[in-house]
């Protein structure tokens, strides 16, 4: 059972920046593709960026330029860097790990709010 375990989340003022964390557990970590989604409260849960193994990365087009994902393999770690952040980017954030659809694993979540 792979564990994910999300941080570096809170409340900030438009315009702010926040780097989320994920640190993945008792695994092999190079040999997932990972990403980050969101939810909004009322809203389905949406990808934000994912990164695969071999390092290619795409992005929501709504958030292409503002958000930055990144991996480092040594860690086991994937980044989430967002930029001048609006209120629309509230939501909970959850790191996501997967490998087939026997190995598809989720983290707890972590509240980015954005509010003046």
């Amino acid at each position: 059972q792979v564990q994910l375990v999300e941080s570096g989340g809170g409340l900030v003022q438009p315009g702010a920046s926040l780097r989320l964390s994920c640190v993945a557990l008792r695994t092999v970590f190079a040999v997932y593709d990972m990403g980050w989604y969101r939810q909004a409260p009322g809203k389905q849960r949406e990808l934000v960026a994912s990164i695969d193994r071999h390092r290619n990365t795409n992005y929501a087009d709504s958030l292409k330029g503002r958000f930055t994902i990144s991996r480092d393999n040594d860690k086991k770690t994937v980044y989430l860097r967002m930029n001048n952040l609006k209120p629309e980017d509230t939501a909970v954030y959850y790191c996501n790990a997967h490998l087939n659809d026997n190995y598809d694993f989720w983290g707890q979540g972590t509240q980015v709010t954005v509010s003046s």
